[in-house]
């Protein structure tokens, strides 16, 4: 909402400025001093609007103010260089022209805030004071593929805990596929106000975008980009698809088992080993001490979600896993006839998956139809302790903060009708609720199988 009424503010003074050069400023010279008090006046404020507490993200503004910075500059010298010189009228064909480009350039300026919305997470619940950290963690046993320089690869691992001391159980978090550490923020601190410790990966070049420890941006990969399209659209056959996931289940494993062996190695040391790269190691070291790893929680998003939950399968520390909207691609053990196979081990720990009432439909009538098998539907059967809920009106990005970050992102990517604001803390409330049972061994499991 700011960057549709700063465009508005911006355009009316370009209008009012250009009727000027019709009416009270004709002079070109006076025409010019107004030119320069309107661009210092526009610069002050979008400069003053940036200082206020309550305007957050305040990057989506950048590009604007740099421009208004720019034109205020180049207005400012020209002013100082010609208006001894200026005579005559000042040309209303020019100041049209000048007042066209500026609203068009000032309104391109602000995309990003037409983009993203004012969003500084969602209110917690929780008494306690969360505080964030990040790391990033080098993995010298493994070489980064998707590089070709023969570097090791790079976990960066980001924080979000108590600030009260405590003993506070760990949960590890993996986002889905173009996403990032924050995909699932209001999900980080309400947990943390909670007393717990929230780790989130970021997996980089299946991240949307991440940082090395130079400081370097990591997008995401352009390959891992295409298949992954093509997969969603379901533009390959199953033995392609589970060979190219299988790739991407490897890698993503791979962080999240290194992660979670890193921290409890540091926490048993007490100092923070060669892996790591941060500049909070003061503050990391005193979270690891006050960090419980005999039951960790894990969870993620999309394919974050599908690597969570081969995770639980695998390591006894895990004792509960949560999985939103995400297909239990470790548990495709092969392709047999064009078929999917799928593992017939029954899931040892809690598992719940969230999931979108319409896939079930879909599922169901390509089930009576074809004879069509869902893997997480086959795993759930197999289950010792599995729950599976539907959620009405949801899309895809739904079980994420992208929704309130960014609606217009957010629907691109796939949403339903329901009310983020109102649906995101009914979501993260039976997600505390499943790690409160079962990491802490507190309250009753009040989960419907449908909302």
């Amino acid at each position: 909402m700011t960057g549709w009424i700063l465009a508005g503010l911006f355009a009316a003074a370009e209008i009012v400025l250009a009727v000027l050069a019709f009416t009270a400023a004709k002079e070109q010279g006076k025409w010019m001093k107004c030119q320069l008090l309107f661009r210092v006046g526009e610069t002050v404020l979008l400069t003053g609007i940036l200082v206020m507490p309550f305007i957050y993200l305040k990057w989506r503004f950048a590009c604007a103010l740099g421009l208004l910075i720019l034109r205020l500059l180049i207005s400012g010298i020209v002013f100082l260089v010609r208006r001894k010189k200026a005579s005559g009228e000042k040309s209303r064909a020019a100041a049209v022209v000048s007042c066209v480009l500026s609203v068009v350039l000032l309104t391109v300026s602000l995309t990003p805030a037409f983009l993203f919305a004012n969003y500084n997470g969602l209110p917690n619940t929780g008494d306690l004071t969360v505080i964030s950290s990040s790391a990033v963690l080098v993995d010298s046993s493994r070489k980064e593929t998707f590089e070709t320089d023969g570097s090791f690869r790079e976990v960066p691992v980001h924080f979000f805990y108590p600030q009260e001391d405590g003993e506070y159980p760990l949960i590890v978090f993996s986002h889905g596929s173009f996403g990032y550490y924050e995909s699932n923020y209001s999900s980080f601190t309400e947990l943390a106000s909670h007393g717990y410790v929230v780790a989130s990966m970021d997996h980089p070049y299946h991240s949307f975008f991440t940082e090395d420890t130079d400081g370097r941006l990591i997008i995401v990969d352009s390959q891992f980009f295409s298949d992954a399209m093509r997969i969603s659209n379901e533009d390959v056959d199953n033995e392609e698809a589970f060979a190219i996931t299988s790739e991407w289940m490897k890698i993503r494993t791979s962080d999240a088992n290194f992660v979670l062996d890193t921290i409890k190695e540091a926490k048993k040391a007490g100092s923070l080993g060669s892996a790591w790269h941060t500049q909070d190691t003061e503050a990391i070291v005193s979270l690891l001490q006050k960090t419980k790893t005999d039951k960790i929680g894990v969870f993620g998003h999309s394919m974050g979600g599908a690597t969570m939950e081969a995770i639980g399968r695998t390591r006894s520390d895990v004792a509960a896993v949560v999985v939103l909207d995400g297909t239990f691609l470790g548990d495709i053990t092969g392709v047999k006839d064009g078929k999917r196979q799928f593992e017939e081990e029954p899931y040892p720990v809690p598992l719940l998956d969230f999931s979108k009432d319409t896939d079930y439909d879909e599922i169901a009538r390509a089930k009576s139809e074809t004879g069509y098998q869902y893997v997480n539907e086959e795993v759930m059967k197999r289950a010792k302790d599995g729950r599976l809920v539907l959620f009405r009106n949801t899309g895809h990005m739904d079980f994420t903060d992208l929704p309130l970050l960014s609606p217009a992102i957010a629907s691109a990517l796939g949403t339903g009708s329901v009310n983020s604001s109102e649906f995101l803390p009914m979501m993260n409330g039976i997600v505390l609720n499943w790690f409160d049972y079962y990491l802490k061994g507190e309250g009753v499991l009040q989960i419907q199988d449908k909302y």
